[in-house]
């Protein structure tokens, strides 16, 4: 059976990622800015199931449970004229969290924790924040969910699980996903033959 095809979509931006903010596990909601970019991807969606002849009724869709991915979600199926709240959720497909860390910029992790944010800087996919996961560790519950997936999939989630992702099947390393900046108002398409991206 061949392997099925994501649409992934990070979710809309929020107040906290325009003021540089880590969100983590924090239920932030989308700014103005964030709504625009949800209903902008399901535009990008409509044009890439047009290309492709697909129907949107066809795929699956899951969200992460945070509410910036789920609302990200529904004003996506709305864009794509479909029941907005009919659509599944993972808990595998949160962000990754920063524990102690999150609502803090990253001037304000480091200052709060020099030594480990030093450690982090160097070695972020195996460091975590305190109280917080590793990328290795988002790594693992993600291939958890891609393992179980059956049908070409829309998924609504996060940077971090969007890289994790990547490193899960193969088309980065965690050294350069670490790093990656993942596009709000953009679908990657983790397909067949590669991973592409459409905005």
């Amino acid at each position: 059976m061949p392997a099925p095809t994501i649409y992934y979509i990070r979710h809309g931006e929020t107040d906290w990622n325009a003021s540089g903010r880590l969100q983590g596990a924090q239920d932030v909601a989308l700014n103005g800015r964030g709504i625009e970019q949800a209903i902008h991807v399901g535009a990008v969606l409509e044009d890439l199931f047009a290309r492709d002849g697909r129907d949107a009724p066809s795929f699956a869709f899951v969200a992460s449970p945070l509410g910036r991915a789920r609302r990200t979600m529904e004003l996506v199926r709305r864009t794509l004229r479909l029941p907005p709240d009919d659509y599944a959720v993972d808990e595998r497909l949160r962000e990754i969290g920063y524990g102690q860390w999150e609502g803090a910029t990253l001037v304000e992790a480091q200052a709060r924790d020099p030594d480990l944010f030093e450690r982090r800087f160097v070695d972020k996919w195996t460091v975590a924040a305190p109280d917080g996961e590793s990328y290795a560790e988002v790594q693992t519950r993600v291939s958890a969910w891609y393992t179980q997936v059956r049908l070409d999939t829309v998924a609504v989630a996060h940077g971090g699980t969007a890289r994790a992702l990547m490193v899960a099947l193969g088309f980065e390393s965690p050294q350069s996903a670490a790093d990656l900046i993942i596009e709000q108002g953009a679908v990657y398409v983790f397909g067949r033959t590669g991973l592409s991206k459409y905005s």
